[in-house]
């Protein structure tokens, strides 16, 4: 039996560790994209789509994420496209991720004033030119904060497509212990990969709630 030292499994876990990374940065730019011309479908007021939009977040809000990744991935090999765990999970964290940045981005909007949308709107305002240059702006001042702790819940969604044999840090250590019979070990240092890229992201998250608090 191959012996395996700790840098050995470090190594390999490090190896991984980028493929989470990969995974989280595709999922929140995409989900982020996606959430937006939500968010927009949603305050645009169309017929049905304000319905539409918000059944769609209560689908992806209301079910298990582990759930969601496997009728992806099962889903997209019924509907004929040959997919890999890679895109499966890259579709599904990126549906997950919007459904989510559209509710915290619509409750941003919904704590601008509803006097600014009046003011806009008496200056002849196109609705385009309502959010770009006057609602937005003042929305992502109260959005960084929840959208940068949303990236840890990101971060750590990943390690549920393991299920689907992506090999991101869990899968990576789940193959690693079985090899090295030292689960323990190998799962303390999953846990400490995970605890270095989400927790720099929790003090900054309320580094800036605190700093984006209205002072009283």
């Amino acid at each position: 039996m191959v012996e395996f030292t700790f840098w050995d499994i470090a190594y390999q876990l490090l190896l991984a560790l980028r493929w989470t990374v990969v995974l989280s940065l595709i999922a929140f730019v995409c989900g982020g994209l996606l959430g937006l011309g939500l968010l927009v479908l949603r305050l645009s007021k169309l017929p049905g789509a304000v319905k539409a939009v918000a059944v769609y977040v209560q689908v992806f809000q209301g079910t298990p994420l582990l759930m969601q990744i496997f009728l992806t991935y099962f889903g997209l090999a019924l509907m004929g496209f040959d997919t890999s765990p890679m895109v499966a999970a890259c579709v599904c964290l990126t549906l997950y991720s919007a459904a989510y940045l559209c509710d915290i981005w619509r409750g941003c909007v919904d704590s601008v004033a509803k006097g600014q949308w009046e003011a806009s709107a008496s200056l002849a305002m196109s609705f385009a030119e309502q959010l770009r240059h006057v609602i937005l702006p003042q929305a992502l001042r109260l959005g960084i904060a929840p959208t940068a702790g949303f990236m840890v819940q990101i971060i750590k969604g990943t390690a549920l497509t393991s299920v689907i044999g992506f090999i991101e840090i869990t899968k990576a250590g789940q193959l690693i212990a079985n090899a090295t019979f030292e689960p323990f070990l190998v799962y303390g240092c999953v846990a400490a990969l995970y605890f270095v890229l989400c927790f720099p992201l929790s003090l900054w998250s309320q580094r800036l709630e605190r700093r984006m608090r209205p002072q009283r």
